[in-house]
């Protein structure tokens, strides 16, 4: 029994009570506060995201547009596929990381496991093609070529094969029409990126994970046209998944077709005569070597000389853009960019870069007139110049006196253009230059859109090379250190050059320029800016933009946005001179260079212009070129290690311009076998329903001369140079 009276207790209870009251009234309140929060001040916020978390997404991929010719054949489109895809996702939840089912799906499809482990791993820095390198999240596609068989197999066995799809899709199609491959031209898919859909998010054309983006070609620069626009339905659903109603929906919206200028049927010709030149120059053996051309690569580009579409473009080596559907194989990834491979990717009309030898001529006998001298004047043609101690030879060391501009041009005479060259730089004032040299020679370079882009709706395109004074400043500055470590006076070719390098690497020297008037030493061309600039010439002197994408036409036909011809300057030439350089390349087709090789063509109705460049590469074999031109067309082709212009490329670029003429052996014209006797100026037709009326395109089988019958070579004389 306690001995505290009852009235000491009272006190302390009535505290404790109170404490206890105000602590449970504090945490009444504020457990009213935090609902009244949650409910009220933020009540819609929660609700929305409790929406959110019960709504599924299902998104419908839109049908990606096709590439058309001129006439409205695909070069690319759809077809429907069996496609078996992978759900990275669901794979990552099972405890081998999905193992076990890519081993038995390996098996269905009769792969090994690995090729189709290797597929659906993540690309990173690390990680060797072939690899994911789309979204995490996004069914991962195995194969696109799944048969029937296989596909009812994992339907059927669904408890065998979780996360794993086979379902119709419509995937891309490269139907290479009458063989017309251009691959180059059309480029590629590949998968999205979550670095892509986060850069596009704000954008008018945002991605989805679903989607596949171009990378190269007309896939990439009309990628947002041909793309269209996903369609994607919302289901509400329970917590058990179950679908209780439909959120929203946007419907699928196909992608446009994109018209192209290119014509299947020359497409098919270019291709294989570009081909078959090189082929036939492995044939041939090399003067300076012994041994035979490797003739390695080459281009030829067909443009419409009066408005700079493209008609036609190909590149060797090439290669299969089928082989990107559905995902790269290691096999072929390696075929496409290995060491071994010799970048069959790269568009080398566009992207390859070359000295141009004698075809830069034009460019040459425009700076002698603009600096001026006479066109028809009389110029010394010897068979070589001595500058200092070094002797340039003329092609073969022929001579042939005294001749004019045109004439020098015509028979593609070195040494008429050195002896300008070299007084120039004279006048310049030598290796002690004038405060502002004429530079005649390289500012007319410029002039002609050379060290720059055309401008072609092509992505990637590169830019050539004027090697005036300022690109010798810059280059000698970048290597002007490795250059002073090499070189040695006295010691081996590569070891004298470094050492003079060195020595004065940032100063114009007589060599330079006098190389540089016949299109050798530094400078580099791509053939799409020498078609350009033939073009010009052709046309009057207009440098167009060179287009491959013709026009723009909604899936249903019913918009049309045309894409107009743009130029980016002129020619800085008068009309006499454009004429009198025009003469002298008809010359060149029917007394010059080239001459042998266009005997029997038919001058008087389809007058042929050409020049023919041979140029030379250290440590490489020469390179082949043929500049050429009519009223209507414009082709030049190149390639490389294949020796003379004449002899390499010119057979192959009067094939071409047979079969878009319609001409026999004889030169004799038939219309109704003419591919392309002018320009086509209509569009295709392409109905509400999306369906496209598209003539059949025939493989290109060459006319061949009779058994007993013997082509004559040409009218050229035996002392004329082939270039």
């Amino acid at each position: 029994m306690s001995n505290i009276p009852e009235t000491g207790r009272t006190p302390r209870v009535k505290i404790r009570l109170i404490v206890i009251q105000v602590l449970v009234f504090s945490l009444l309140l504020t457990l009213g506060g935090r609902l009244w929060y949650l409910q009220v001040r933020n009540g819609q916020e929660y609700t929305d995201e409790a929406k959110n978390n019960h709504v599924q997404q299902v998104v419908e991929p839109a049908v990606r547009g096709s590439i058309l010719d001129t006439r409205g054949v695909p070069l690319a489109d759809n077809e429907t596929r069996l496609v078996v895809s992978a759900s990275r996702t669901e794979l990552m939840k099972m405890r081998d990381d999905g193992k076990a089912v890519l081993t038995r799906l390996a098996d269905v499809l009769g792969v090994k496991p690995k090729d189709v482990t290797d597929k659906v791993r993540l690309c990173d820095a690390k990680t060797p093609q072939p690899c994911w390198n789309g979204s995490p999240y996004q069914p991962i596609p195995v194969t696109d070529e799944a048969t029937t068989q296989q596909a009812l197999q994992i339907r059927e066995r669904t408890e065998d094969f979780p996360g794993i799809t086979a379902e119709p899709t419509a995937v891309r199609r490269y139907p290479a029409p009458g063989l017309a491959n251009t691959s180059q031209v059309l480029g590629y898919l590949s998968p999205v990126t979550d670095e892509e859909i986060t850069k596009a998010q704000d954008t008018l054309s945002p991605y989805l994970r679903s989607d596949q983006v171009g990378r190269s070609g007309l896939e990439r620069t009309y990628d947002k046209e041909l793309r269209g626009k996903a369609g994607v339905t919302r289901y509400e659903v329970d917590n058990l998944g179950r679908v209780i109603g439909q959120a929203m929906s946007d419907e699928a919206r196909p992608g446009a077709n994109v018209v192209t200028s290119v014509d299947a049927r020359v497409q098919a010709v270019a291709e294989y005569e570009l081909h078959n030149a090189m082929k036939t120059a492995r044939k041939e053996i090399d003067r300076n070597t012994g041994v035979n051309y490797k003739a390695d690569s080459g281009a030829v580009v067909v443009m419409e000389a009066k408005t700079g579409r493209v008609v036609a473009m190909a590149s060797q080596p090439t290669y299969d853009p089928n082989a990107w559907v559905g995902g790269i194989s290691a096999k072929d990834y390696a075929k496409l960019t290995g060491k071994k491979s010799n970048f069959p990717l790269l568009n080398r009309a566009i992207q390859g870069q070359a000295a141009p030898g004698s075809i830069f001529k034009v460019i040459s006998s425009t700076a002698a007139v603009n600096a001026g001298y006479d066109f028809n004047g009389s110029y010394p043609c010897p068979s070589s110049y001595s500058v200092g101690g070094q002797v340039f030879k003329n092609f073969e060391s022929q001579g042939y006196g005294s001749i004019t501009i045109g004439k020098a041009l015509e028979v593609s005479c070195d040494t008429v253009y050195y002896g300008i060259a070299h007084k120039e730089w004279q006048k310049d004032g030598g290796m002690k230059p004038k405060k502002n040299p004429g530079d005649w020679f390289y500012k007319t370079a410029h002039q002609f859109g050379l060290g720059k882009e055309t401008g072609i709706d092509l992505p990637n395109e590169v830019t050539g090379r004027v090697p005036d004074r300022q690109w010798k400043k810059n280059f000698w500055k970048a290597n002007k250190a490795s250059w002073c470590k090499q070189g040695k006076k006295g010691g081996t070719y590569v070891e004298q050059i470094a050492y003079e390098g060195c020595l004065e690497g940032d100063r114009m020297r007589a060599g330079d320029s006098v190389n540089y008037s016949i299109g050798q030493g530094d400078t580099l061309v791509t053939p799409i800016q020498m078609a350009t600039i033939y073009s010009a010439i052709s046309n009057g002197g207009t440098l167009f933009n060179p287009t491959v994408g013709k026009a723009i036409i909604s899936a249903d036909g019913k918009r049309v946005e045309e894409i107009a011809p743009r130029a980016h300057g002129r020619l800085p030439f008068d009309r006499k001179t454009r004429d009198e350089i025009d003469e002298a390349l008809a010359g060149v087709a029917t007394r010059g260079s080239a001459a042998w090789r266009f005997g029997g063509w038919p001058q008087d109705r389809i007058p042929m212009h050409a020049k023919t460049g041979t140029a030379e590469v250290y440590g490489k074999q020469t390179t082949s070129w043929f500049a050429s031109y009519t009223k209507d067309y414009t082709i030049v082709m190149t390639i490389s290690q294949g020796g003379t212009g004449s002899g390499a490329s010119g057979p192959a670029v009067r094939k071409i311009y047979e079969a878009m003429y319609g001409l026999d052996l004889k030169g004799k014209q038939n219309l109704k076998k003419a591919l392309m006797p002018q320009p086509a100026t209509a569009l295709p037709k392409i109905g509400p329903d999306g369906t496209i009326d598209a003539p059949k395109v025939r493989p290109y089988m060459p006319e061949k001369p009779p058994a007993d019958t013997q082509v004559v070579a040409g009218g050229a004389a035996p002392h004329v140079r082939r270039d």
